[in-house]
């Protein structure tokens, strides 16, 4: 038991076996202590040296011999706020490297704030995370959907997905491919916070969905089942403009 405390201090195998020897004996001499632990007297001198410091034992001389006492065992508590206040200091100074450091890190990241980054998702877990990154969208959502794919590839998703866009108030244009589901789907357009427009032709179809939000834009692909959100604001800007011609010239819904 006592053992398995001690362990959990960080004490070493070495240290434990040498404190608990000095709390049975209580003042011992190195070859007292070598005896009761099996540890050679070079050890134990390296030992007690360590647990000294620690402030859980003392040495004193007595005729030329040098003795080791155990303190009471309850300056272990005493150890541990020393160690406590030791690693408080420890992480505060390693803030104050940071907080020195930031604004270069800042500047940094700055540089690279231009720079597309593109973040891949794979698997039906993949395309949800995919998704609920579009729900940090901050204005208006754009999207090319096809309502009947994303529900066969995510059936139970959804539903509550567009439950909840509707609810963080985030307002969508899209363009819908013409089919049974999206009609249904497009009957929800109000509560939803949803403007839909078809595309004219029913032989003009396709399969992933776009979005287009803040300055992201996701490619659903539910054949292959991952997604691609690519954060770059000249290209979804570019992708804002050619939706925004697009949805001018097809005509409303009825």
């Amino acid at each position: 038991m006592i053992k398995d405390v001690l362990q959990k201090l960080n004490f070493t195998e070495k240290e434990s076996a040498v404190y608990t020897a000095l709390l049975q004996l209580g003042t011992a001499k190195v070859n007292e202590i070598a005896n009761r632990t099996e540890l050679n007297r070079t050890t134990i001198y390296d030992v007690v040296e360590t647990l000294i410091h620690k402030g859980l034992i003392s040495k004193f001389r007595k005729h030329k011999t040098t003795y080791f006492s155990v303190h009471d065992p309850r300056q272990l508590l005493t150890y541990l706020d020393r160690e406590k206040q030791e690693f408080v200091q420890d992480v505060d100074k390693k803030k104050k490297m940071v907080e020195d450091s930031l604004s270069e890190m800042v500047s940094l990241q700055n540089l690279s704030a231009t720079r597309p980054k593109v973040q891949f998702y794979e698997g039906e877990k993949g395309l949800r995370e995919a998704y609920e990154n579009s729900l940090e969208c901050r204005d208006v959502m754009y999207a090319y959907t096809n309502v009947a794919t994303m529900y066969d590839a995510l059936p139970n998703f959804f539903p509550d997905y567009f439950k909840r866009r509707a609810k963080n108030k985030i307002p969508i244009k899209a363009v819908f491919v013409k089919n049974k589901k999206s009609f249904e789907q497009a009957k929800l357009n109000t509560e939803e916070l949803r403007q839909t427009k078809f595309v004219p032709d029913e032989n003009i179809s396709w399969s992933p969905e776009v979005k287009i939000y803040n300055d992201k834009v996701l490619i659903a692909s539910w054949t292959e089942k991952m997604a691609v959100i690519i954060e770059s604001k000249e290209y979804a800007d570019l992708q804002k403009h050619v939706f925004e011609m697009l949805w001018e010239y097809l005509p409303k819904s009825a």
